[in-house]
């Protein structure tokens, strides 16, 4: 099998490997790191991180497929996951996500044709506090509304 993962990504697991009882155990580590470096995660670069591990893929994808933090197609250049658990909904999500779907031009789960957005759906983003919330690629934005949305939107699409 062709490597897909770069040296990079091997040292920083062997730099981890002392920190952690044994090679299964650095699964989310190295989904984080594949993640970082190709934005998601393609069926080989699982293989190959099920390679470097010792276990096969299946079990790697399963833990991927888990968690929604882990891309396991193609994202655009921001991805934006509005949350739509209780306490986000009951202070307007849904219609952010409406919004959110008219002003891109797309449909929840999908990505713009530019590749510049990809829109989704999160579960929780544990900020019930501060609803409804979103996360931009790695940011929290939080105490969302249309106005704050727009703003969002405009801006990236200006830094362009």
């Amino acid at each position: 099998m062709e490597k897909q993962l770069s040296n990079k990504f091997y040292e920083a697991m062997k730099k981890l490997e002392p920190r952690y009882p044994n090679k299964k155990a650095l699964i989310l580590p190295a989904l984080h790191e594949a993640q970082k470096e190709w934005g998601w995660l393609p069926k080989e670069v699982l293989a190959e991180i099920g390679e470097y591990i010792g276990v096969h893929a299946a079990q790697i994808r399963e833990v991927a497929s888990f968690y929604t933090m882990y891309n396991l197609n193609p994202v655009g250049k921001n991805h934006l996951r509005i949350c739509t658990n209780v306490a986000c909904c009951l202070r307007g999500a849904d219609d952010l996500m409406s919004y959110a779907e008219r002003k891109l031009g797309i449909k929840c789960g999908e990505t713009t044709s530019d590749g510049m957005f990809t829109l989704s759906e999160e579960e929780c983003l544990g900020a019930c506090t501060t609803a409804p919330a979103m996360m931009a690629n790695d940011d929290y934005v939080e105490n969302l509304d249309i106005n704050s949305l727009n703003a969002y939107i405009e801006k990236v699409k200006n830094e362009r």
